[in-house]
């Protein structure tokens, strides 16, 4: 099996366009509105200190008590657009992810999501919509997040119109997705 990369890099690699998009909006102002309703919405998903503290760097606060009360996954977004604010080169990059090493993150959500926890879910479908976005196989593979949630394993099926690289994620994934399965 692939070595996993570590937790930071787990999180930064799942949220870089929302970060992205965070320190975007502040270096364009424009953009706010925009990124206003995306908060509201990761709110009503159930971020909400991670949101309350955005909406603080948002308004200018800088200082490390914005953090206070944050679990380990807000704390990791937070850090990256602080300093993302100050350095834009120190931004995740917005690649996709490679097949192994994507595999093992996405089916553990997957499979949280698939037995109602409800974070993974909400988390899922922010991803599934960045993948949408992305178009060609990464967009075939958002599309059918909520089929896999459900339980959909039938890899011809959901192979269908993928190039031989999403072909190999969505394999590596259901093989992932078969280990999380209780025996």
């Amino acid at each position: 099996m692939a070595q996993l990369p570590d937790a930071v890099e787990q999180v930064l690699r799942l949220h870089a366009q929302f970060i992205h998009a965070v320190v975007g909006a502040l270096r364009d102002r424009s953009q706010l509105p925009q990124l206003n309703d995306h908060l509201k919405a990761v709110e009503e998903a159930g971020w909400i200190r991670l949101t309350v503290a955005l909406r603080q760097i948002i308004d200018g606060r800088r200082d490390e008590s914005i953090k206070l009360g944050l679990d380990e996954e807000d704390r990791i977004i937070v850090d990256a657009v602080l300093r993302g604010i100050e350095n834009p080169a120190t931004l995740p990059p917005m690649q996709p992810p490679d097949g192994a090493a994507a595999a093992p993150g996405l089916a553990a959500m997957i499979h949280a999501a698939g037995i109602g926890d409800v974070k993974a879910f909400s988390a899922l479908a922010n991803m599934a919509e960045q993948m949408m976005k992305a178009g060609g196989d990464m967009a075939r593979l958002g599309g059918m997040m909520r089929r896999l949630v459900d339980g959909e394993r039938d890899t011809d099926k959901l192979t269908k119109g993928m190039g031989p690289l999403g072909k190999e994620l969505v394999i590596n994934l259901l093989d992932e997705l078969a280990r999380l399965r209780p025996h």
